[in-house]
């Protein structure tokens, strides 16, 4: 089969691999009907993270069940499956308590699994998927070709925008502000609106992203960064700032704009992959009674209840897949969002 393997920074390439196989009783094989890069993808390919060998990349995946172990019991061939990003047993103390990405078994696409087997990476043709039952997540039915972007959204951006919402303490009647237009900022915008939110702040300075901010449920728009951008968004918001912040870039910078966005005794949801050195002002969080809340979203524990949305037509997140390319070229997926000019880039195998 074909899959993805960066080499280096800026240097992706498809390339023939082995063919996965069942390999342990709990396995199966999917086979990838959908694929997308992620924001989180290009800290490697930008050289933000250290490359030191040839490796397989991609986390986000749908697809139909192939082949199952002897011991598979939720999934069977034939039947369309979500998988989140990361790979977890379902039944540790963790997991139990909805903190997928805690599992004491956790392991991440393409790296070693629980045991050191080295699995498969979301943006190729087929994966070897370890522990299914406490993985995968089967929808009703084979879905329309035209939901499976919806979907496939649930494997990370959605799922991870609703963890920004709720780790935010977002409710009906909240003001909330997002920090970031990228996917995930895009989905938390949805995800505030789907809990209530009366009014939703999109920070952005691109035109299609304020547009597809807009779409998704925004109310405003603010462009400035810096105090100025703060000084907007209090003017928006009666003089005192939002009762929820989503911060979804993972920057210094940007976490700071997400502190000083909040209103006294309000709450930063933080979801965005740390990057750039973000701290966090003890002082001014003591002074002002903010609260940061969130980390790696467990995706996993969502998925049910964002699934049943989804099917019900009620949410969709879709929009935010604004560049759909074969997986021939995986390539100019990356290039187009390293330079912005694609939110988000949807692979077809």
């Amino acid at each position: 089969m074909r899959a993805t393997v960066i080499h280096a920074p800026r240097d992706i390439r498809l390339q023939d691999v082995p063919d996965p196989v069942v390999q342990r009783p709990t396995d199966a094989v999917v086979r990838v009907v959908a694929a997308c890069v992620c924001g989180s993808d290009l800290w490697s390919y930008r050289g933000v993270r250290d490359v030191p060998q040839p490796a397989r990349i991609g986390h986000e995946f749908v697809g139909v069940v192939e082949e199952v172990g002897a011991d598979v019991r939720t999934v069977r061939p034939g039947q369309f499956v979500i998988a989140p990003f990361t790979v977890h047993d379902g039944t540790c103390v963790h997991c139990r308590n909805g903190v997928f990405t805690s599992c004491e078994r956790l392991s991440w696409w393409g790296g070693p699994d629980f045991e050191g087997l080295r699995s498969d990476a979301g943006q190729g043709e087929y994966v070897r998927v370890p522990l299914a039952d406490g993985t995968l997540v089967a929808t009703p039915e084979v879905p329309d070709d035209a939901m499976v972007p919806a979907l496939l959204t649930l494997s990370d951006v959605m799922g991870t925008g609703h963890h920004a919402a709720r780790a935010a303490g977002v409710r009906p009647g909240s003001t909330v502000v997002v920090v970031g237009d990228g996917a995930v900022g895009l989905c938390g915008i949805l995800a505030a609106r789907r809990l209530g939110a009366e009014r939703v702040v999109a920070m952005s300075r691109n035109p299609a992203r304020q547009e597809l901010a807009r779409r998704f449920g925004a109310s405003d728009v603010v462009a400035e960064r810096g105090a100025e951008g703060v000084a907007q968004v209090k003017d928006l918001l009666g003089g005192i700032g939002a009762d929820a912040v989503l911060e979804a870039v993972g920057t210094k910078e940007s976490m700071q704009q997400a502190l000083d966005s909040a209103r006294p005794g309000g709450t930063v949801g933080f979801v965005g992959v740390p990057a750039g050195g973000p701290e966090l002002p003890v002082q001014q969080m003591f002074s002002t009674n903010v609260g940061v809340r969130g980390g790696v979203a467990p995706v996993r524990a969502y998925i049910p209840e964002l699934l049943a949305d989804v099917w019900a037509g009620t949410l969709d997140p879709s929009g935010v897949f604004d560049l759909t390319l074969p997986l021939d070229e995986v390539a100019q997926a990356y290039d187009a969002m390293d330079t912005r000019r694609a939110v988000k880039a949807l692979l077809r195998p």
